[in-house]
């Protein structure tokens, strides 16, 4: 095994092939998404809209913390550094803070697309149309920017990494 000329430090060299930039324009339709379904919940389902919506935000996140949190368990993966809350926009939610794997990444997500969907379903039973409704969107809502971010970097192959900032998500190989 040959030692590391520059010491104990690893480099590694990741070549970026695709950035996915956030406009302003577009997080600023971002941010106007909610208001509009608030605004339509008020019109078609209830007056009780904002107040559902602002209940089923925090709701919504925690569930996707949840079932994220437990397909990194359940798949072994080393969470504790890599992945972290973040609350800046257009990236809300349990994201990767370091460089994170495709595959990895696009489990996560998807996993959290069908379940969260579906648990937010089971409260059709439970709970007024309105809310029920307002978790739906607000799951959504949340998993717009990464949805939309995997059907962009829809690739043949799933052997790059992702790094999320506040301005782009961007797509590297190694």
């Amino acid at each position: 095994m040959e030692s590391n000329p520059k010491g104990s430090a690893t480099f590694y060299q990741y070549k970026l092939i695709q950035k996915i930039n956030v406009s302003t324009r577009v997080l600023q339709i971002y941010i106007t998404l909610p208001l509009v379904f608030i605004v339509l919940g008020t019109i078609f389902l209830s007056w009780l809209s904002l107040l559902y919506f602002i209940i089923a935000a925090p709701v919504v996140l925690w569930i996707q913390y949840v079932i994220s949190r437990s397909v990194l368990l359940i798949t072994g993966n080393q969470i504790t550094k890599k992945w972290k809350p973040s609350f800046k926009l257009p990236w809300i939610g349990y994201m990767p803070d370091q460089y994170i794997s495709y595959s990895l990444f696009k489990r996560v997500q998807m996993h959290n697309f069908w379940i969260g969907l579906c648990i937010s379903a089971l409260f059709i039973v439970w709970a007024p149309p309105a809310f029920t409704a307002s978790l739906v969107l607000a799951h959504l809502w949340l998993l717009l920017p990464r949805l939309y971010t995997l059907f962009r970097l829809n690739l043949g192959h799933e052997q790059g990494m992702l790094k999320f900032s506040p301005s782009d998500a961007s797509y590297y190989s190694q």
